[in-house]
C-alpha cells in the first residue's frame, strides 16, 4: 500500500514567506547567472560568445557573491 503525504497546509507560512522575501535578491542574482550562461551556450548561432557575453557572466557571478555575502552578514544562521 502506498503511503500518502499528509500536507497540513497548502500555503507557505508567514515565516516561510519572509525567508523567501529575504532571499529574493539572491534568487534574482542566480537567475541572472543562469541567463548569462544560456546566452553563452547558445552563442554558436551568432558566431560564438562575444566579449560582452563573457563580461555579463562575470558581472552576474560577482553579483551573486556580493548578495550572498550581504545575506550572510544580515542573517548569521543563513549560511549554515
Amino acid at each position: 500500500m502506498r503511503k500518502r503525504l499528509d500536507l497540513a497546509r497548502d500555503e507557505p507560512s508567514p515565516v516561510e514567506l519572509a525567508a523567501i522575501e529575504a532571499e529574493w535578491p539572491l534568487i534574482e542574482a542566480e537567475l541572472a547567472v543562469l541567463d548569462a550562461q544560456i546566452t553563452i551556450l547558445t552563442a554558436d548561432e551568432r558566431g560564438g560568445p562575444s566579449p560582452l557575453d563573457w563580461r555579463r557572466l562575470r558581472r552576474a557571478e560577482a553579483r551573486v557573491t556580493r548578495v550572498a555575502a550581504e545575506l550572510a552578514r544580515r542573517s548569521p544562521g543563513w549560511a549554515a
